[in-house]
C-alpha cells in the first residue's frame, strides 16, 4: 500500500469513528464548511486522532473518551469538552464518571481548568438532557 493509499484508508476509518462518536451532523458539517485551509487541519484530525488512535485495539471508545476529558481539562480546552462530553454520553461514560474524571482531574490541573471544565459539561449535560436543569 502507497502512503496515499496509508492516509486515504486513516481518513476513511477515521471518519467513521468520528461520526460514530461526535455525530454524523457535527463531523460532515465542519467538513463541508472547510475550505482548502481548514481541509488541511481536517485531514490531520481526522487521520490521526480518529483514524491512528481511536480506532487501536488497545484501549475501548469508553476508556478513550474518559482519558480525552481528563486531558482536556488540563489543557484548559472548554469547547473541546463540550464536544467530547456528547461523544462521552455515546461511548458510555455516565453523568457520574464524566463528575469523578473532572474532579480526578481538577485536583492535578488546578480550579481554574477544572471549573472551566465542569462548566462546559454542566451546559452539555443539560442540553443532552443527562442533568435536570435548574430553573
Amino acid at each position: 500500500m502507497t502512503s496515499k493509499q496509508e492516509t486515504a484508508k486513516l481518513f476513511e476509518e477515521g471518519l467513521q469513528v468520528r461520526r460514530e462518536v461526535l455525530g454524523k451532523e457535527y463531523v460532515d458539517g465542519g467538513i463541508a464548511k472547510a475550505d482548502d485551509f481548514m481541509m488541511a487541519f481536517q485531514h490531520i484530525t481526522t487521520e490521526w486522532c480518529w483514524g491512528y488512535a481511536w480506532t487501536r485495539d488497545g484501549l475501548d471508545k469508553k476508556t478513550r473518551s474518559m482519558l480525552n476529558l481528563a486531558m482536556l481539562t488540563a489543557l484548559k480546552c472548554p469547547n473541546e469538552i463540550k464536544l467530547h462530553v456528547r461523544g462521552a454520553l455515546h461511548n458510555g461514560v455516565t453523568v457520574d464518571e464524566i463528575k469523578e474524571i473532572l474532579l480526578h482531574a481538577t485536583v492535578y490541573s488546578g480550579i481554574p481548568a477544572g471549573l472551566e471544565a465542569f462548566k462546559a459539561a454542566h451546559s452539555v449535560l443539560i442540553e443532552e438532557g443527562a442533568i435536570p436543569g435548574k430553573k
